[in-house]
């Protein structure tokens, strides 16, 4: 419920409050766990320090136009002809109801300009958090963006501020990193023109008492999917404001007369439960409000490790028969089934189904694929394009370049520059004469294997516009597609996890956590991914080290089965080589994870044990209803001499009675949290699945 009383903005929440003040300057007050918020007019007055620090109200902004004044990171920076400086006055405010679901909006005027400003607070009162965003509009003479954030949000007074947040690289993301705030400033962003693997824009942030089971914890996700910045700021007067947006790196966006422009949302939410609780609202937050649709994944077979560059219908058929008989519900093809595309090093860009792969076209597979019982997928590129391909011999001038130098590449490839209308419409005609043509394509992996480099159009004017329209056309072209192929699911990769946020989510049904499929390995990859993104939208293949990349590790079937498990379960290995046995073996892991995905994808996840403290590794998922719970365990770096390691089960009903599968008395809630479960690990690399019956 929004209320608006003696000069405050209270929003109150399930279990939470924020509140700030109007004006010209609004700030915050408050956010935390629910109170009276109308009550807190007692606290607002003017804050000062001395003549050089004259109003201290000015660390808590809301929503900072930069105005010459106050030194900390602003929201909005621009720049006229005349002048930098804003001066934006608060107009008047509105608030929207739709369904659940309220929104705030306070509007702003420039004093010296027809241009105007909408802070928009999006509420979702039953998960406690807020969208943050703002739009602004232009009714006169053209102005040049420098700064462009999405909002900025204040946390009360602590003891300590730790930041905890995701970092990683190229097969090793996000891993958690803990940060303690000094004074100063702290910034995590992407300067890649994508989300980025060095830093996932999200955060969680508590005063270094929160454990997974207790304690306030604020937290933050940025949906955007280029150039973002999240910056921490801690003054000496104990003020801690984190502010999110577009990044201000090589960016600036000239605003025309007429037209408008709204910043990336900014998602923030307030626990008293921990991280635990702060994990399990964001991904029932996510499963409702920002995947295109609620549906179970399915259990895929990709040939990419079998085939690699080598795809051919019939070694394909062979896969796919394979497949079908260990119970895999969706086929897909990756790279390799276009142009003359043999390696890395050419074809990419000749969107057109190669006739020496597949002679009668992609639909010979695609129909042995389905009376196999099975649906298809394939893999696309479409932002890049190989030097050596018809493509860039017909247009060069389609790439990003500065002018008179030749274009930077990376994996024999350079990016297309997808903002210009020419390259946005022949990306959107390939892929819906590619959905169009073969309506049983069910499924589509979209790549993006080059970071942006040499980000400009022949050093133009709008230079610095480029990595903003590179996402604005990013987008467009996924929610075209999904308008004209609803029935068709996406996938976001881009070299592994490099392309992960809320902004793309919100047209991809899941996402490709990372490169990198060592079972063990992806233990705390999924670890870290869990901690701001839903079990729902991670996938997780199990492969093995039969392709000789000396990164893999062999390990048992059933610890690469169960780390897999614990997301959407893909299989990547190369079957083709398999025994009977092994296919059988294969075939039970299948059918016993479609028995509790359900559980696994949109249950409630609890971190039971990490790897960051212990060779134990534990997972629980309980089903939506309470009835189904399920733990995985792992256990490496076995020592003789080291007691067996339990599990003890959380949100579990104290009073109500289970059944542990494999035992024959029932027990008790309490008595399952309390005392505890044995695992009966003791070797390397074990592993077990639990399974556990409401009774």
């Amino acid at each position: 419920m929004i209320t608006y009383q003696n000069n405050l903005f209270v929003i109150e929440m399930q279990n939470s409050s924020y509140v700030f003040t109007d004006g010209d300057v609004p700030a915050n007050v408050y956010w935390g766990e629910k109170l009276y918020g109308e009550e807190l007019g007692y606290l607002v007055k003017r804050r000062g320090h001395s003549s050089f620090d004259q109003n201290l109200d000015r660390n808590r902004e809301e929503y900072g136009f930069w105005d010459s004044y106050s030194v900390l990171e602003s929201c909005l920076k621009v720049n006229y002809p005349e002048t930098r400086k804003l001066n934006m006055h608060f107009q008047d405010y509105s608030i929207q109801t739709e369904g659940e679901k309220e929104t705030l909006i306070l509007r702003f005027q420039n004093e010296d300009s027809p241009l105007t400003a909408e802070i928009i607070y999006e509420i979702f009162p039953e998960f406690d958090m807020i969208g943050r965003s703002m739009r602004l509009k232009n009714n006169g003479e053209e102005v040049v963006i420098e700064n462009l954030k999405s909002g900025s949000v204040s946390i009360p007074p602590q003891k300590k501020y730790r930041v905890r947040y995701l970092s990683g690289k190229w097969a090793g993301e996000s891993h958690c990193n803990d940060q303690y705030l000094e004074n100063g400033a702290f910034t995590i962003q992407s300067r890649t023109g994508n989300t980025g693997p060095h830093f996932n824009p999200s955060f969680a942030l508590d005063n270094g008492t929160a454990d997974e089971q207790s304690g306030n914890v604020w937290f933050g996700l940025l949906g955007y999917s280029g150039n973002w910045q999240i910056t921490f700021e801690k003054t000496t007067f104990e003020d801690v404001k984190i502010t999110a947006g577009i990044s201000n790196f090589d960016f600036s966006y000239t605003l025309k007369n007429g037209e408008e422009i709204q910043t990336p949302i900014m998602y923030v939410g307030f626990t008293v439960g921990g991280y635990g609780k702060m994990s399990r609202t964001l991904h029932s937050f996510e499963n409702r409000h920002i995947l295109p649709r609620r549906q179970t994944g399915r259990v895929l077979y990709n040939s990419w490790e079998a085939t690699c560059f080598d795809v051919r219908v019939d070694s394909q058929k062979e896969l796919a028969e394979r497949a079908a008989k260990i119970g895999v519900e969706l086929f897909v093809i990756d790279d390799g089934w276009f142009g003359q595309r043999h390696s890395d090093k050419a074809g990419l860009g000749d969107w057109y189904v190669n006739k020496e792969k597949f002679p009668n076209g992609l639909n010979e597979l695609i129909l042995h694929v389905k009376k196999l019982g099975m649906d298809f997928g394939i893999w696309v590129e479409p932002e890049s394009v190989n030097p050596d391909s018809d493509l860039y011999r017909e247009h060069p001038d389609w790439v990003y370049h500065f002018k008179d130098q030749e274009p930077m590449q990376a994996r024999n490839q350079y990016t297309l520059n997808i903002g210009k209308p020419e390259v946005k419409q022949f990306i959107l005609d390939f892929m819906g004469k590619l959905l169009g043509e073969n309506p049983d394509i069910s499924f589509v992996k979209w790549d993006m294997n080059k970071t942006l480099m040499d980000v400009s159009a022949g050093n133009t004017a709008t230079d610095k516009e480029l990595w903003y329209r590179h996402v604005v056309a990013l987008y467009e072209i996924w929610e075209e597609l999904r308008k004209r192929f609803p029935n068709v699911e996406f996938e976001t990769c881009s070299g592994g996890g490099s392309r992960i946020d809320l902004g793309i989510l919100r047209f991809a049904d899941q996402c490709w956590p990372s490169d990198n499929t060592d079972a063990y390995s992806r233990l705390s990859i999924q670890e870290g991914f869990s901690y701001f993104y839903a079990p729902r939208i991670m996938t997780a293949w199990v492969t093995d080290a039969s392709t000789g990349d000396s990164r893999k590790y062999e390990r048992p079937y059933s610890y690469r089965f169960h780390s897999a498990m614990m997301g959407m379960l893909g299989i990547g290995a190369n079957i083709s080589r398999f025994s009977e046995e092994t296919l059988e073996e294969f075939a039970k892991y299948i059918a016993q994870y479609k028995e509790i995905r359900e559980t696994v994808q949109y249950g409630m996840q609890y971190r039971l044990s990490s790897l960051r403290e212990s060779p134990l590794h534990a997972v629980e998922y309980i089903s939506e209803n309470g009835e189904d719970i399920v733990i995985f365990a792992f256990h490496q770096g076995f020592h003789y001499d080291a007691a067996e390691p339990k599990v003890y089960p959380q949100g579990l009903c104290p009073e109500a009675v289970y059944q542990v599968e494999g035992m024959e008395e029932t027990l008790h809630g309490s008595t399952l949290m309390n005392a505890g479960l044995e695992t009966s690990l003791y070797g390397d690399f074990d592993s077990k699945f639990i399974h556990i019956k409401r009774v």
